[in-house]
Parts: C-alpha cells; structure tokens; sequence
C-alpha cells in the first residue's frame, strides 16, 4: 500500500493564485454552467431526434448509450491526453468539436433530416468531447486556484454541473424542442460557442495549465501511463476506498434513476407535474449542497460530509422501497441531490491535494470511469431485478448494497487526512 506523497510545493503551475483564483473560479464556473446546460439539452435532444426517424428501440437506445458510452470506453486514454497537454487548450478544442457537431446535426436537419448513423456518430463525438472538457476542468482547478480557495471553486463548478447538465439542460431543452428541433440544436451551437468564447486566449485566466512533469522530449507509453495512474489510485488507501465507494453509490443512483419514473407513476399516483417537482428535488438539493458544503465541512469534517453522502444515497433508494408517498421521496432526492454535491466537492479537492500533478488528469478519469460507468450497469441490473421480481425487490436490493458501504467507509477513510487543507501536492512522479 502507498501512502499519500508528502506535501510539496507544485513548481509552475500558477502564476500568483492568490490574486487570480477568484477570477479564475467564476470563469471556470461560468464555462462548466454553459458548456453544461448544452450538454443537457443534447442528452435530451439528440435521442428524441433518433425517435422521430426510426421505430427501432434498439437504435433509439444506441445513440442514447453513444453520448455516455465514451466513460467507459475512453476516460482512461482521455486521462493520459490531459496529463500530456495543455489543459486549457484542450477545453477550447472539446468545446469547439462540440460546436461543430451540433452545426454537422443542424445541416443535416436543414437537407431532410439525420439518419441513425449520423446521430451515432455524433453523439459518440459528442461524448468524447464532453469526456475531454469535464476531465480537463477538474484536472486544471490546481493550478488556476490557490488551496485556500479550492473548495469554493469545487463547489461552484459541481454544482453548477450537477444543476446544468443533469436538470436545467433537458428542461430547457423541452422547451426549446417546441420551437422546433432546428431551432433547439442552434440554441445548443450557439451555447458552446459562447462556452469557447470564454476560454480564448484574450479572456484573463491567469495560470499555465500544461501538467506539472508533462513530457516534453520522448514521448512515453499510453498502456504505461494507464498503469502508473490506475497503480496510483489503488495503491493508495483513501483514494482507493473513496473510489470503489463512490462505485458503488453510482450503481445505486443509476437504479434509482431507472426505477423511479415508474415507481413515481404506478405506486405513488404521481402526474407529470409532481413527477417533475420530484425530480428537480435532486437540483435543489445540489444546489443547496454546492452553497452550503463549506459550513458542513466546519460542523461534520470531510468524513462526515462524505458520510452524510453515503447515508443520503441509502435513504434515496430506500425510500421507495419502505414507503409509496410521494412527500417522502421528494425529501429523499433532495438529500440525496445534497450528498452528491458534498461528496462531489470534497471528493476533487481531496483528490487535488493527494494526486500529483503530472497523474491528476489521469486519476479524475479513472475514477469518473468507475463512477459514471457504474450508472448504466446499475440501471441495467435494477431493470432486470424489477422484471424479475418487481420494482420493491429491485430497490431493497440497492438499499442493502448502500447500507453494506457503513461500516468499510468508517473504518477505512482516515479523518485525519480527510481534513488536511489542500495547501499543496507532492511532486512524486510515475
């Protein structure tokens, strides 16, 4: 087992982050916040396009799975990418390619419309690029972002993620769906152009975003430095723990997401609209999480905060499996909408603090790989279960995989580390 590399100060990285962190951060913002709200409106937009020219659900749901396939099929090559180049130049080209396949999309729509392969193709490019821009901006923080700083700027950008790419983006893109799909798909383009306008080298985000250690003559092995990052993660405990923790969790939260319309509907007699109040609860909490996650952090300690994260991930898929009111799991999602934001948060900045620089690009991928790749294998074993056994049996199930996260998080996630400020990181190198 590798213990955590002893803090040393990063060499240029940051050119005084004193004074540029607070500008940097609400520019980082601001490009999570537009980048993804337009991620969420092609999530919605480009699978629906599928809908409208073929009645195959098997089509329909391969270009829904191409937009998130590339979390598992590329986060760790995309990890290696980020640690080789320049971070902030590889945000402007993931949000141009973005731009221009939703330009590709809206040619197509104009000529008659887009077949199936085109949407595929799209939504694979699509999934790529968003790959490469959310692994770039977590990776960048370090360096645009003083220590004292850090946790503010994790928690606006996660928020501002979670909000934007999983809630505010499909409900402006249904509304921007009734103007037509030409008229969403160029709203969309529009977005994350502004998203690159941001990122041009005219705009003063100050700091060299190019990793610390990067090579600069011979250039080393891909599969090589795939190991040194997965070794890194799994051979430190903390990182390991919160990472197949957080594995976990995700799996549980993919279930739930696949449960619930139905749940929502059938058991607990919801209509559209308190279906959709039920699912902005998630939002709101995120939202309420991203702005308060310092004050918990002072009450409860990293740990706690993190703890209270896995407490609220059991409640959200317990919930509809103990009880069918619709009041109950509305308060259920928002704790749980809360505890992803708070774990989220600490999870990067502790990560930012452990994680040389030269493996961070590496070890956010990985890590998003294992988190965001256990969401559609939970949905898929939640569905089997619920066809097997039906939607109960399929939530006790995840509600014990929660519960059986208790007594492995408390023993082995050390406090004492989990409450050091993210002042620095070591310089050890793969």
């Amino acid at each position: 087992m590798t213990t955590a590399p002893t803090p040393a100060p990063v060499a240029g990285t940051a050119a005084r982050p004193e004074r540029t962190g607070p500008r940097n951060t609400w520019l980082l913002t601001v490009f999570t916040a537009v980048t993804n709200l337009a991620d969420g409106v092609t999530k919605l937009v480009v699978p629906l396009m599928a809908a409208h020219v073929t009645g195959s659900p098997l089509a329909v749901s391969a270009v829904t799975l191409s937009l998130t396939l590339p979390w598992l099929l590329t986060s760790l090559h995309v990890g290696v990418l980020v640690d080789r180049f320049d971070r902030r130049l590889l945000l402007w080209l993931a949000d141009g390619v973005r731009a221009l396949s939703v330009v590709v999309l809206m040619a197509a729509v104009a000529r008659g419309g887009a077949g199936v392969p085109l949407l595929f193709a799209c939504g694979l490019v699509l999934g790529i690029a968003e790959v490469v821009a959310l692994t770039a901006a977590a990776s960048l923080v370090p360096a645009a972002v003083a220590g004292p700083g850090r946790e503010r700027a994790n928690a606006w950008m996660a928020g501002a993620e979670t909000v934007c790419n999983q809630f505010a983006g499909p409900l402006v893109g249904a509304a921007l769906l009734a103007a037509g799909t030409a008229a969403a798909l160029g709203a969309t383009a529009v977005t994350y152009v502004l998203g690159t306008l941001i990122l041009l080298p005219l705009v003063p985000l100050a700091g060299r975003f190019r990793a610390d250690g990067a090579p600069a003559g011979p250039v080393r092995s891909v599969h090589g430095d795939i190991r040194a990052g997965l070794a890194f993660l799994w051979g430190n405990r903390l990182l390991r723990t919160m990472a197949l923790t957080l594995t976990v969790m995700c799996a549980c939260w993919g279930a739930w997401m696949a449960l619930i319309p139905l749940a929502a509907t059938r058991s607990m007699g919801a209509d559209d609209g308190d279906y959709g109040v039920l699912m902005s609860a998630l939002g709101l909490g995120g939202v309420v999480g991203a702005v308060t996650v310092g004050l918990v952090n002072r009450v409860l300690g990293r740990k706690g905060a993190m703890f209270a994260d896995l407490l609220g991930t059991l409640v959200l898929v317990a919930t509809p499996w103990l009880t069918s009111s619709l009041v109950l799991n509305t308060g259920a999602a928002f704790l749980g909408g809360m505890g992803g934001v708070l774990w989220s948060v600490n999870s990067r900045t502790i990560g930012q603090s452990l994680v040389p620089d030269a493996l961070l690009g590496r070890y956010t991928a990985a890590l998003r790989m294992f988190s965001w790749g256990a969401l559609p294998l939970g949905s898929a074993l939640a569905g089997a279960l619920a066809q097997a056994a039906g939607l109960s049996a399929a939530f006790a199930v995840f509600s014990l995989a929660a519960a059986g996260l208790i007594v492995p998080f408390l023993r082995w996630m050390p406090a004492g580390e989990l409450t050091a400020e993210p002042t620095a990181r070591g310089k050890d190198r793969p």
